[in-house]
C-alpha cells in the first residue's frame, strides 16, 4: 500500500514533466509525417505505377482502372471524347508513361496537378485548374456538394471565358480570385450535370450538383448477376443501407418496412426478435408458405429475421415475373436479394463504429377496471341475474368481498393492482457495430462485429445477438477472381409466449382481477385461487409470477456463407461457380416452476427441444456481356443443386418435487411424456438462363427460363418449366423527346411470366402410415395403419403474372414517378380433396384452387426545396391490392381453417372473398324487455343478451387494400431530420379479446367502458351486452360483428433528428466523419375508435395465411427512444 501511495504522489508531482514529453512526442511525430507527406507528393507522379493490359477498350474504362490502382482523380468535361477505343499494355508502368502512350495518337491533352489529372482537347485553350497567383480582384469562396449533402472532391470551378480556375478540396471547398465581380463561374464534374452561376457581386457561392442520369449507369442486382437499371424490364425496388439503418431497428425486416412499394411488412409483435410477416403484392397461396425467398449474397437464407441490419449494403426486391422467374419454383412470393458489406473499394483502410442506446416504454394501455369499478360491475351483474333470470343473489357487498387478506371489514379493497404496469417495464437496450474495411490493388477484406442487447417491455423478455462477419475478395490473376463470405451469428434470449390462448402473461395481465396483489405481505404470490370460489373467477396465473420465474429460453447458432470462383475466360465472358451453406442449431429450454397456478400441471413442467437445419447449394453459371456499337447483350445460363435437411428431438416431463434441476435433469420428473422426433429432407436441381438485349439505349427485352425439379412433388410432376418475357422502352432517349425539357426520364416496361411455389411440407405426395400402440390382452402392442393416400400427380402451385409500368422523371429528376399495375393469378393451389369414405380415407392432397391478386404499386419521390443550406425531399410509397379466391375445387365448397373455438370456425375460405376473411354472426342489437313482452326472444336467450343474425356471414378481412409510407427528409446545414409515416387502409381486425374483456366479464377483469356502455333499461341504444358475471348467469359469447373493428391506422414510424459534425472540427479526434442522432420509433398511432387493443397490426395465429390481424391477446409494441452515433476513423 505504501509503495502504491508513493507511486501515485510521484505521478502527480511530475505531471508537468509528463505533459512536456507528450507534447514533444506529438510534435516530432507530426513533423515526421509532414516531411514524408511533402516528399510523397513530390515524388508520387514518378512512383505511381499501374498494370493494365487491354485491347480495343473504351478510354473511360482505362481511366477508371487507373483511379482504382492509384490515388489519382481524373477531371474533364463532356467535350473530352472518352468513349473512343484505345489499347494499352502496361506492366507496373508509371502513370505518366501510360498517359503518354494513351494520348499520343488522340486529340486529348493532360496535365498532372498533385493528385489530379486534368484532361482537355488539344484544339482548345488549356485551362489551368490550379489556384491562380494572387492578383487584383475579388476572392470567391464556396462549397460544392451532391444531392445527399456530401462534399464533392475534384469538381472543376472555372471563370467562364478565361483560363482561371481551380478544383474543390477534400471538403468540397474552393477559393478563387476573379477580376470581374459579375463573372460567371462554371462547375463541372463527371457524372453530374454542369452548372453555371452568375456572381452578381457575390463573394460566396455554394452549389449542389445533380447527378446526370444519362451519364451514370446505375447498376441493380438481379438474379445471378447485375444489370444496368435502364436495361431492366421488370419491377425491382432498391433500398440502400443508410435507409435501412436510419430505422433504428434491431431486425433487418423492420429496417426495410415502408421503403419498397408493393412490399408489405407487418410487425406483428413487440417482442425482442419477434416475427414479422412479409407480403409482396398480396398472398397467393393457402397451404404453402407465403414468405418470399431471401437470397443473401447469392445463397438462400432460411430465416431472414436474424440477419444483422448493420451488415446490409443494399436490398433489391424482385416483384414481377420478369425479374423473379429466374428463381422459378421459389419465386412466386417474390424474391428479396440482399447484398452485404464487403471490403473497401479502392485502396486504404476504413474503420467505422455505429452504436446506439435506446429506451422502450408501453405505447398505450388497454383501459380495464380498477378494484372499485370491478366490484361495482360485479354487483350490477348480480342484480341483472336476479331481475332477468329469477336468481336470488344477495346484493350486499360484504357477502362477496369479505376475504380479510383482500378486503377491509366494510368490503373495501385493500389492493388496487394495475397488472399491465406491473407486468411491463421501461426497457433499456443497446447495439454496437464495429466495421474494418481494407482495400488494395488486387484484393479487399471486410471484418464486421456486432453485439445487440434488446430488452423487451414485458418483464424478463430479451434477445441478445453476437454476430461476426468476414468477406474477402481477391483477383490473384487476370483470369481469376475469388470471393469468400462467412457469417457466424449466435442469438439467445427469454421469450414470452405469443401464440394460442393459454393463460400466458400477455393474457392474464389484462384478465387478472385488480384486487389481487402481486405478492402478499408474507411474500407469497397471488393467483385466482387466492380467494374463495364465491366470485366464480376463472383460473388465472399471476402474470408477474410467470414472467419472473418461468423460463422460455431460445438459443440459435447460425453459420452462413459462401465461396465463389469466377473465371474470366475472355473479354465479357465469365464462368462463376459458387458453393454456399446455411446451417443453424437451435435449442429450446422451457421450465415452469412447481408453484405456478394454472400453468404447470402437476407440479412443474420441463421441456427441451433441439433443432438442426442444414442447407447447401452449388450453382455454376456462365455470363456474357458485350457492347457492339448500339447493341448491348447480357446472356447468362447455369445450373443449381440444393438440399435441405431438418431434424428435431423433443422430450417433456412433469411432476417435480422442487425446482432445483429445471431442464437439466429431465429424469427427476415423475410424469414423463412420450418423446418426439422429426426428420425432413428435400432436394432440388435446376437449369436456368436469361437473355437481355438493349438497342441504342432505347429498346430492351429480357427473356428468362428455369427448369426446376423437386423431391417434394409427385412422381409424375417432379419437374416444371418457369418462363418469362419482358419489354422496355426508354422513350426519353427518342429524338422526338429531346425538346421536352421538363422530362428527364420516361420509360415504359411490361412483362409476363410464370413462377412457382415449392414451399410445401415434405412428403405430401406420398402415402403415409400412422403408428401407435393398442392395448391387447392387457399389453400395449405397436400398431400401424394407412393414414393418407398417395398422389403421384401432385404438382407445383404456379403464379401467372402480368406487369406493366411507367417510370417518369421530371425537372432534372427532381420529381419522379414509378407506377406499376400487376395481375397475379395463382393456380393449382394445394388443397385437401375429399374422397369416398369406402376408401378408408377422408381426403387426399390435390391441386385444385385458384387465387388472384391484382393491384398497383406507386412510388413518388421529389426534391421540394434545394439550396446550399436547406434541402427537403419527400417519398411516397403506396400499394393497392385486391385479393380474391377464384376456385376451391370441383364444387367450390367453403373451407374452414383454424382457429375454431367459442362459436366454431372463425375464418372462412370462400370463392369470391379474400383470404383471411372473418366468419361469424352479425350483432343486430340487444334483446330488450319489449322484445320479451312481444315474444320475439328465441328460446334459451334472455333480456340483455346480444341479438344476432340467424346465419353466419363474412364480417371482414385481415389483408389490407392499401398500405404505404410517407417519408420526409430535411437538411439544414449540418442538421438532418426524418419523419417517416406509415399508413394502412381498407382492413379489419378480429378482436378476439372481446370474448374475455367484455362478453365474459366476472370470470375475469373487463374493459372499463362496459360500466357505461353495457345495456340497461336506462341505456337501451347500445350493442354491448348487459353485465353478467358468469355463464350460469346468462353470459353469451359468440364471434359476431362486435368483435370486428376497422384496422386502418396512421403511425409515426420514425421521427429522427441528426447532426453531422464539420470534418475540421473532428479532425483532432482522428475522425473523418461523425454523426449523432436522436429518434423515436412508434411515436404515435392514430387508429379507429372501435379498435380497443394495443395495436391493430398484430396476430396471435402464427404465420397462417388466414391469421393476419386476428388476435386474442398480444405482446404490446413499444415506443422506443434512441440515441446513436456513427463515426468513421
Amino acid at each position: 500500500m505504501e509503495n502504491k501511495v508513493f507511486h501515485d504522489r510521484f505521478l502527480l508531482k511530475n505531471e508537468k514533466i509528463k505533459h512536456f514529453f507528450r507534447i514533444m512526442k506529438i510534435t516530432t511525430l507530426l513533423l515526421f509525417v509532414g516531411i514524408l507527406s511533402i516528399y510523397a507528393e513530390d515524388s508520387y507522379s514518378q512512383k505511381a505505377r499501374v498494370t493494365i493490359n487491354e485491347k480495343n477498350i473504351r478510354l473511360d474504362k482505362v481511366l477508371t482502372e487507373i483511379e482504382k490502382q492509384t490515388d489519382y482523380l481524373f477531371i474533364y468535361n463532356d467535350k473530352v471524347e472518352t468513349d473512343q477505343k484505345v489499347s494499352v499494355k502496361a506492366n507496373t508502368k508509371p502513370v505518366y508513361q501510360v498517359l503518354n502512350d494513351l494520348f499520343k495518337e488522340t486529340n486529348v491533352n493532360y496535365s498532372m496537378e498533385g493528385s489530379h489529372i486534368i484532361l482537355s482537347n488539344r484544339n482548345e485553350p488549356e485551362v489551368s485548374f490550379v489556384n491562380t497567383p494572387l492578383q487584383e480582384g475579388k476572392t470567391i469562396t464556396g462549397k460544392v456538394q451532391d444531392e445527399q449533402g456530401e462534399p464533392l472532391v475534384g469538381v472543376s470551378v472555372a471563370v467562364k471565358g478565361t483560363t482561371t480556375g481551380t478544383v474543390t478540396d477534400i471538403n468540397g471547398g474552393y477559393t478563387l480570385k476573379v477580376t470581374n465581380p459579375n463573372a460567371t463561374l462554371f462547375f463541372s464534374f463527371i457524372g453530374f450535370l454542369s452548372q453555371e452561376v452568375e456572381l452578381k457581386g457575390q463573394s460566396t457561392v455554394n452549389i449542389t450538383l445533380a447527378e446526370d442520369v444519362k451519364v451514370l449507369d446505375e447498376i441493380v442486382v438481379v438474379g445471378y448477376g447485375v444489370q444496368r437499371k435502364i436495361d431492366v424490364t421488370g419491377s425491382i425496388s432498391v433500398t440502400k443501407s443508410d435507409e435501412i439503418l436510419k430505422q433504428q431497428s434491431f431486425g433487418a425486416l423492420d429496417g426495410l418496412k415502408g421503403k419498397a412499394s408493393g412490399v408489405n411488412i407487418f410487425s406483428n409483435s413487440g417482442q425482442p426478435g419477434g416475427a414479422s410477416r412479409v407480403m409482396i403484392r398480396g398472398i397467393g397461396t393457402i397451404n404453402a408458405s407465403s414468405n418470399p425467398l431471401y437470397v443473401v449474397d447469392g445463397v438462400a437464407m432460411d430465416d431472414f429475421k436474424f440477419l444483422n441490419p448493420n451488415d446490409i449494403e443494399r436490398v433489391e426486391v424482385l416483384k414481377d415475373a420478369s425479374s423473379a422467374a429466374i428463381y422459378g419454383a421459389r419465386g412466386a412470393n417474390g424474391v428479396i436479394l440482399v447484398t452485404t458489406k464487403r471490403g473497401l473499394t479502392g485502396t486504404g483502410v476504413k474503420i467505422s463504429y455505429n452504436g446506439s442506446v435506446s429506451m422502450s416504454t408501453m405505447a398505450n394501455y388497454i383501459d380495464v377496471m380498477n378494484s372499485e369499478e370491478w366490484m361495482e360491475a360485479f354487483m350490477i351483474g348480480q342484480a341483472n341475474a336476479n331481475k332477468y333470470q329469477g336468481k336470488n343473489y344477495s346484493l350486499n357487498v360484504k357477502d362477496y368481498f369479505k376475504d380479510p387478506n383482500l378486503f377491509t371489514s366494510d368490503g373495501k379493497p385493500i389492493y388496487d393492482t394495475d397488472w399491465q404496469k406491473e407486468a411491463t417495464r421501461t426497457a433499456f437496450s443497446h447495439n454496437h457495430q464495429l466495421s474494418i474495411q481494407q482495400g488494395g490493388k488486387d484484393s479487399s477484406v471486410g471484418a464486421f462485429l456486432n453485439y445487440t442487447d434488446q430488452q423487451g417491455i414485458m418483464l424478463n423478455s430479451y434477445m441478445k445477438r453476437l454476430n461476426a462477419k468476414m468477406a474477402y475478395d481477391a483477383k490473384p490473376t487476370a483470369w481469376l477472381s475469388t470471393a469468400i463470405n462467412l457469417l457466424v451469428n449466435h442469438t439467445w434470449g427469454n421469450e414470452a409466449e405469443e401464440t394460442g390462448g393459454h393463460q400466458m402473461p400477455r393474457r392474464s395481465m389484462l384478465e387478472m382481477v385488480p384486487f389481487m396483489p402481486v405478492k402478499f405481505p408474507d411474500g407469497g404470490w397471488s393467483n385466482s385461487t387466492s380467494i374463495s370460489d364465491e366470485l366464480g373467477l376463472e383460473g388465472m396465473a399471476n402474470p408477474v409470477h410467470v414472467l419472473k420465474t418461468q423460463e422460455r429460453m431460445r438459443y440459435r447458432t447460425q453459420i452462413f456463407g459462401n465461396a465463389a470462383l469466377t473465371f474470366h475466360l475472355a473479354p465479357g465472358l465469365d464462368l462463376k461457380t459458387q458453393f454456399g451453406i446455411d446451417s443453424h442449431f437451435d435449442k429450446e429450454r422451457d421450465y415452469s416452476p412447481t408453484d405456478l397456478s394454472n400453468i404447470s400441471y402437476p407440479n412443474g413442467d420441463a421441456r427441451i427441444k433441439d433443432i438442426n437445419m442444414f442447407f447447401w447449394q452449388e450453382e455454376t453459371y456462365l455470363t456474357y456481356l458485350k457492347t457492339l456499337d448500339k447493341h448491348r447483350i447480357n446472356l447468362m445460363a447455369g445450373l443449381s443443386w440444393q438440399e435441405r435437411v431438418f431434424r428435431t428431438n423433443q422430450s417433456q416431463t412433469k411432476g417435480f418435487t422442487d425446482d432445483f434441476y429445471g431442464t437439466n435433469n429431465m429424469g427427476v420428473g415423475t410424469l414423463p411424456e412420450k418423446p418426439g422426433s422429426e426428420y425432413q429432407k428435400w432436394s432440388m436441381n435446376s437449369y436456368f438462363l436469361r437473355a437481355a438485349y438493349t438497342y441504342n439505349d432505347k429498346y430492351m427485352t429480357t427473356l428468362t427460363g428455369r427448369i426446376d425439379g423437386s423431391s417434394r412433388f409427385g412422381e409424375n410432376n417432379k419437374y416444371a418449366f418457369f418462363p418469362s418475357a419482358g419489354l422496355g422502352w426508354l422513350m426519353s432517349n427518342e429524338d422526338f423527346m429531346k425538346d421536352i425539357n421538363a422530362i428527364s426520364n420516361l420509360k415504359l416496361h411490361t412483362s409476363y411470366g410464370i413462377t412457382g411455389n415449392s414451399e410445401i411440407p415434405v412428403y405430401q405426395s406420398l402415402a403415409m402410415m400412422g403408428s401407435g400402440t393398442t392395448l391387447i390382452n392387457g399389453s400395449l402392442v405397436p400398431t400401424a395403419w394407412p393414414d393418407r393416400l398417395a398422389n403421384p400427380d401432385l404438382k407445383w402451385e404456379k403464379t401467372y403474372t402480368f406487369d406493366v409500368g411507367v417510370e417518369l422523371g421530371l425537372f432534372r429528376n427532381r420529381l419522379n414517378f414509378d407506377v406499376s399495375y400487376y395481375n397475379k393469378k395463382t393456380k393449382d393451389l394445394l388443397l385437401a380433396r375429399p374422397v369416398p369414405y369406402h376408401t378408408g380415407y377422408s381426403s387426399v392432397m390435390s391441386n385444385m384452387g385458384e387465387v388472384t391478386n391484382q393491384g398497383v404499386d406507386i412510388l413518388i419521390s421529389s426534391t421540394n426545396v434545394e439550396t446550399s443550406d436547406f434541402t427537403w425531399g419527400t417519398t411516397l410509397n403506396m400499394n393497392y391490392n385486391k385479393n380474391k379466391i377464384n376456385a376451391l375445387g370441383e364444387n367450390n365448397e367453403d373451407i374452414f381453417p383454424d382457429p375454431s373455438w367459442v362459436s366454431g370456425p372463425q375464418t372462412i375460405l370462400r370463392v369470391g372473398e379474400s383470404l383471411s376473411s372473418f366468419w361469424g354472426y352479425e350483432r343486430l342489437g340487444i334483446w330488450t324487455e319489449e322484445d320479451k313482452a312481444a315474444g320475439r326472444i328465441p328460446s334459451g336467450q334472455i333480456v340483455g343478451q346480444a341479438k344476432r343474425s340467424a346465419e353466419k356471414k363474412v364480417l371482414g378481412k385481415g389483408i389490407p387494400d392499401i398500405t404505404g409510407s410517407f417519408i420526409n427528409n430535411f437538411r439544414y446545414k449540418n442538421f438532418d431530420m426524418t419523419i417517416d409515416m406509415q399508413f394502412v387502409l381498407g382492413v379489419d381486425v378480429l378482436q378476439q379479446f372481446t370474448h374475455s374483456l367484455e362478453d365474459r366479464f366476472g370470470l375475469t377483469n373487463g374493459e372499463k367502458a362496459i360500466l357505461h356502455d353495457a345495456w340497461s333499461p336506462s341505456n337501451p341504444n347500445t350493442i354491448v351486452q348487459a353485465i353478467r358475471n358468469g355463464a350460469r348467469d346468462g353470459q353469451s359469447s359468440e364471434l359476431d360483428s362486435r368483435w370486428v373493428a376497422d384496422g386502418s391506422y396512421l403511425r409515426a414510424n420514425l421521427i429522427q433528428l441528426g447532426y453531422t459534425f464539420n470534418p475540421k472540427m473532428i479532425k483532432p479526434l482522428s475522425l473523418s466523419s461523425l454523426r449523432v442522432y436522436f429518434g423515436v420509433n412508434n411515436a404515435f398511432l392514430i387508429k379507429s375508435s372501435d379498435f380497443r387493443g394495443y395495436d391493430p397490426e398484430a396476430t396471435s395465429q402464427g404465420d397462417n395465411q388466414w391469421g393476419q390481424n386476428m388476435f386474442f391477446f398480444q405482446y404490446p409494441k413499444p415506443r422506443t427512444f434512441t440515441f446513436g452515433v456513427s463515426a468513421t476513423f
